[in-house]
């Protein structure tokens, strides 16, 4: 089980970096909303399978917020 844990957040992670990754280039405003949306979704599913697989053990790092990021990198 822990191993399926582990390929769950490696995937969550790796989404995540391309989300970002995309937010770096030329989106339309459409395009931008539904790729902060999904990155939201995927912080969110990130965290909580972490916090179900790792109770106490295990915190995640301070990310930058969606708007945060998506603000500055415009």
């Amino acid at each position: 089980m822990l191993d399926q844990d582990f390929a769950r957040i490696r995937t969550h992670r790796n989404n995540l970096s391309r989300y970002r990754r995309l937010l770096k280039t030329r989106l339309s405003d459409i395009e931008r909303q539904f790729i902060e949306r999904r990155l939201a979704e995927e912080q969110a599913a990130l965290e909580a399978l972490a916090a179900d697989a790792f109770p106490v053990a295990f915190s995640l790092p301070n990310m930058p917020s969606v708007s945060t990021a998506a603000g500055a990198e415009r």
